[in-house]
């Protein structure tokens, strides 16, 4: 896993936001335990609580449920939610890149040659 210190975005939300992207990628299937809180604090040099925060947060989300001794596990995917979440990640890359297109002074044509060629690159 791999965080980075000075990006602004708070420690936590970067470990949340990359075990999110794992689960919903397949790479963490249902009934995989997540490493310790106390485990995955030592690997990355960071408290136990930011590891907790991002843990309680993936679980306010239902990606993960808290086994008692255990520790977090995650859930049974519906197929239909995960579509609706890449969805939601889809629509915020894409306002983003709408912002920084408008910021470049990009026209809207433009905007939509380049996002045709990144397709025929992926």
């Amino acid at each position: 896993m791999k965080l980075l210190q000075n990006s602004g975005v708070p420690i936590y939300q970067q470990i949340a936001e990359q075990m999110r992207t794992d689960i919903l990628a397949g790479k963490l299937k249902e009934g995989d335990y997540l490493p310790s809180i106390r485990g995955l604090a030592k690997d990355l040099k960071i408290s136990v609580i930011t590891t907790m925060k991002a843990y309680e947060q993936l679980e306010a989300e239902g990606l993960v449920t808290a086994a008692q001794g255990k520790g977090f596990y995650v859930n049974a995917q519906d197929s239909e939610m995960l579509k609706e979440q890449h969805m939601r990640r889809v629509e915020e890359a894409l306002t983003e890149a709408i912002r920084a297109a408008k910021i470049a002074g990009m026209t809207d044509l433009e905007l939509q040659e380049t996002l045709t060629a990144l397709q025929k690159l992926s």
